[in-house]
This record gives structure tokens, sequence and C-alpha cells, in this order.
């Protein structure tokens, strides 16, 4: 989680500070549909390497968007859910989803 001391006074730049890369959108996308284990994760989002799917992962499970659970068996299986947080940003991505839509739209209207 942000400290006190880390959040912009802007609420828009505390949630991109959160959120705001390309790839954790493309994360949580994928964790608005069911929970994901790591390895599918990664074949799922065309050109993210595998230090970049962790270090995106351990920033939105740090941040309390995520969660992480670690099964006990062998092999130890990983599966990463939206926490009750990353389930309130929802609205949020379906709003950018249908802007999206209606942008694509347009632009193959126009050809």
């Amino acid at each position: 989680m942000l400290t006190k001391e880390e959040l912009p006074d802007c609420p828009v730049a505390t949630t991109l500070q959160l959120i705001g890369n390309k790839w954790k959108m493309l994360i949580l996308r994928n964790l608005f549909t069911r929970p994901w284990r790591f390895n599918e994760m990664q074949r799922s989002i065309p050109g993210i390497s595998q230090k970049v799917l962790t270090d995106n992962l351990r920033t939105l499970e740090a941040d309390g968007i995520i969660t992480r659970t670690v099964y006990p068996e062998v092999p130890p299986r990983v599966e990463y859910a939206l926490s009750e947080l990353g389930e309130s940003m929802r609205p949020i991505i379906k709003a950018l989803e249908a802007w999206g839509t209606g942008y694509q739209k347009m632009v193959r209207d126009q050809a």
C-alpha cells in the first residue's frame, strides 16, 4: 500500500499510480474474469516478460489490489485473484472498455 507521504494530491494521479501502466491494466483485465496462475497469465499477455509480470504482480499485491494464494501441493500451485479492493475497480475498467469499444467503432466506421 502507498504510504500517506506517497499519495499524490490528485485522486486521478493516485489511481494512475496504482494501475496506470499497460501491464497492470492487462493483468487486471484477466483477473476480472477469474483467478489465474502465473504461466497462463504470461501466455495470455503478448510481449510481457517473466520479470515484468512478476514485478507487476508483486506491486499489485503489495498495494492490496490482488491476492496471491499458494496451495500446499507438489509442485506448488499459486493463483492470483482480485482482492475486495481490486473488485472495487471493476467500474473503472468497464468504463475504459466501453470508451475503447466506442473509439474502435468510430475508427472502423471511418475506414
